[in-house]
């Protein structure tokens, strides 16, 4: 058992700590990249230093997910919210490309611990008192909460920094000042708004040891899973092509905003209201993914809105100007948020109460490894060529990926064709 929640309990807290989580981040969506620019770091260092985070994560997010599962959501999202704040703390003063790594591997370490025990112990919580019930539709309000979170803090952010009250600093400052500020809120609400039962009995010196004990067993069972499940094995997949794609959106994009006009400041101005209309239009995005699971299935709605999400990558990369590329921009971000809440369904699916948070991690790990292998290939074929030429290869990739969806079709099918089966 986890909680004592009612489900309705529950999702409310679990949908305020998505937003607190996610709000922060909208005033750094590009901030962390135009800052590294304006201290002097190339294109290529700026993708080469990110890969740190990946490392991190490649190394820490099944281990980190395998102490979640066995000791519990809380601790472990308690020590992610502490990392976070000295992440924050750690990209204000960063000044090189090694004390950039710095920051971006313990925003790794942040990352591979947060991912998958919010979710998982909510979807815990529900199938307590609903066993085997879909979440795909909690995980599309998530997604409308996060893309109203992100948008508005991404839209502050931008009004600081044009405001630029501290005029001794650099403009790209203040937001992620603020950023740090929402983190240690995140922290406390965490602290007092989710419960959890302990998954074992005593103190948690012991139960921590009895964690490091069980842990490789968790991760070693998830890994199983992966060999026997040919659908969870094919959806973990997804992520590698998917994150290529989102690499064109998340890093290339602030460069190439840049580029076109001529200043990170200026970019940095641009980039805070894009980013808000591009997390609102996220939110839409989210709910109207929900909408077309329920319509055509979640396989379906999942293929549509990955494919279509990488067809806006390429658009970002054809256009010429800076309008056209917050256009495309915009409409990319909207299939970024369509895609989501089926996928998220997917693996739920494909997981169980024991294993759930490893399962969302291994998830995370392919996505976080997939891009600290492509993000500097990325850099290394924008410095070769053009920033465009990278954001259109990236679009290409991530749209190949719709064929590991291919075998979750194949069981869908197989599922209704028994289901219709006459009864003999």
């Amino acid at each position: 058992m986890t909680t004592h929640l009612s489900p309705t309990a529950a999702r409310r807290v679990f949908y305020l700590l998505s937003t607190t989580r996610w709000l922060p981040v909208g005033f750094v969506v590009g901030i962390f990249t135009l800052v590294a620019r304006e201290r002097g770091l190339s294109v290529e260092q700026i993708t080469l230093y990110m890969t740190a985070q990946g490392i991190m994560v490649f190394l820490l997010e099944l281990p980190t997910s395998g102490f979640a599962d066995v000791l519990g959501r809380k601790p472990v999202l308690i020590a992610a919210g502490l990392v976070n704040i000295v992440a924050g703390f750690a990209y204000l003063f960063a000044q090189s490309f090694w004390t950039f790594a710095l920051a971006a591997g313990l925003m790794g370490v942040y990352r591979a611990l947060d991912s998958g025990p919010l979710e998982a112990w909510y979807v815990d919580t529900v199938h307590e008192r609903e066993p085997g019930a879909d979440v795909h539709r909690a995980m599309s309000i998530q997604g409308v909460l996060v893309g109203v979170g992100m948008g508005g803090g991404a839209l502050v952010s931008g009004a600081l920094v044009a405001w630029h009250p501290f005029t001794q600093s650099s403009a790209l400052l203040l937001p992620i000042q603020v950023f740090v500020a929402l983190c240690v809120v995140h922290l406390v609400a965490t602290l007092a708004l989710l419960h959890e039962t302990p998954r074992s009995e005593g103190r948690l010196g012991t139960r921590l040891a009895s964690s490091v004990r069980e842990t490789p067993t968790a991760i070693r069972d998830g890994l199983g899973l992966l060999r026997s499940n040919a659908v969870l094995r094919n959806l973990v997949l997804v992520e590698l092509f998917w994150v290529t794609g989102m690499m064109a959106y998340e890093t290339l994009m602030p460069l190439r905003l840049a580029e076109l006009l001529g200043s990170e400041t200026r970019a940095g101005v641009w980039m805070g209201p894009a980013a808000a209309g591009g997390w609102a239009l996220f939110s839409f995005g989210s709910w109207l993914g929900g909408r077309l699971a329920d319509r055509f299935g979640l396989v379906r709605a999942a293929i549509l809105g990955r494919v279509v999400n990488g067809l806006g990558v390429v658009v970002m990369g054809l256009v010429l100007g800076p309008a056209a590329l917050l256009v495309a921009y915009l409409f990319t971000y909207t299939m970024h948020g369509a895609a989501s809440p089926a996928y998220t369904g997917l693996m739920h699916r494909e997981a169980s109460s024991k294993n759930r948070a490893t399962v969302l991690s291994m998830s995370s790990l392919v996505m976080q490894a997939g891009g600290a292998v492509t993000g500097p290939l990325l850099g290394q074929l924008a410095a070769r060529t053009s920033i465009s030429t990278a954001m259109v290869v990236a679009g290409v990739v991530s749209i190949v990926g719709f064929v590991c969806f291919l075998p979750a079709r194949g069981r869908e099918r197989a599922l209704k064709a028994s289901a219709s089966a006459p009864v003999a």
